[in-house]
């Protein structure tokens, strides 16, 4: 409902609105989630269960921080699964013959991030379909990581590494840690920047970038690069939660990412995000996961969920990008 100057009952016009609601509805969907499943399910406040959640999201958290930056700048990051599973791979076998986890966790990132660069580089210099060209990358990572272990999964005997993704301080998990860590360090990147604001002007218009002097180049290859780092924190964590190196791990961990970034608030039409959008989106979405996992819905629902929920949200992007 308006008045006659066109307010509502909030005392906000309808763009004033709009913008309050694109900022902040996502919220209010969180805060109803967390209400709905406290009164379904008797045990989804119990503490375990909260840093359960917490924990769970996490990896899917730092890999969805590494996306938003991709996304923002107009590309799509496809690979990120298979970088995940290489990156368990160079773990585990960096720790088989050497032992030094720091070194292992190092080479890791690394070598996430050389592939990330790859990525970046053939899509800003030929000026090729990022989906084409991640896609492809996902299957040439991923074969790598097979090569690399010999198509074999093994056990990392090494206590203090497992600790990462099953240690405590106090009741918080290291995973909970390291993705507050990430998340804040990628806000500051993206919103407090000249970098961040050069991703924003490149997934906004190109050719208004390009014309204003924007290193166009440089700024869509760094976006590629931060999601492999990501990815490759990502890999860390998954591997000490699982205390083994896998090369078949990660796999479709790209949608959850994707998914957590465009119910945050990212366009995929690229120049719109926020970093507290997009930690908000994977909550959400591991609040969805836990919810039908306490209330025996089964597990196939969740896949069908998380579709309906990118298509719901993309569709809600396009309506606000057509109005607007």
């Amino acid at each position: 409902m308006s008045d006659k100057n066109g307010k509502n009952i909030l005392g906000m016009n309808q763009n004033d609105f709009n913008m309050f609601t694109r900022r902040y509805g996502i919220v209010f969907i969180m805060i109803a989630m967390f209400v709905l499943l406290s009164v379904t399910s008797p045990n989804f406040l119990k503490l375990n269960n909260i840093t359960n959640v917490f924990s769970t999201v996490a990896l899917n958290g730092v890999l969805a921080m590494g996306m938003v930056f991709v996304i923002t700048a107009g590309g799509i990051d496809l690979s990120i699964g298979s970088m995940l599973a290489l990156a368990s791979t160079t773990i585990g076998i960096t720790l088989k013959y050497n032992g030094n986890i720091l070194m292992a966790s190092l080479v890791s990132i690394i070598i996430c991030a050389i592939f990330g660069l790859l990525n970046g580089l053939l899509i800003a210099k030929f000026n090729m379909f990022p989906f084409v060209v991640t896609l492809a990358s996902q299957l040439v990572i991923r074969g790598l990581g097979y090569v690399i272990s010999g198509g074999y999964s093994f056990a990392l005997a090494n206590p203090s590494f497992s600790r990462i993704g099953l240690g405590k301080i106090g009741i918080i998990p290291y995973p909970i840690l390291i993705l507050l860590s990430v998340t804040i360090i990628a806000y500051i990147l993206l919103h407090w920047t000249k970098f961040g604001r050069y991703v924003y002007a490149v997934g906004g218009n190109i050719n208004a970038a390009t014309a204003s002097g924007v290193d166009v180049f440089w700024t869509r290859v760094g976006t590629f690069v931060i999601s492999g780092i990501c990815a490759g924190i990502a890999g860390i964590i998954m591997t000490a939660r699982i205390n083994a190196a896998q090369p078949n791990i990660g796999v479709g961990y790209e949608t959850d990412a994707i998914a957590a970034c465009v119910i945050g608030g990212t366009s995929f039409a690229g120049g719109i995000s926020t970093i507290p959008g997009t930690l908000v989106g994977i909550i959400i979405i591991g609040l969805i996961y836990n919810g039908m996992n306490l209330l025996g819905i089964s597990s196939y629902w969740q896949m069908i969920s998380k579709g309906l929920l990118i298509i719901g949200a993309v569709m809600i992007d396009t309506l606000i990008n057509k109005r607007r």
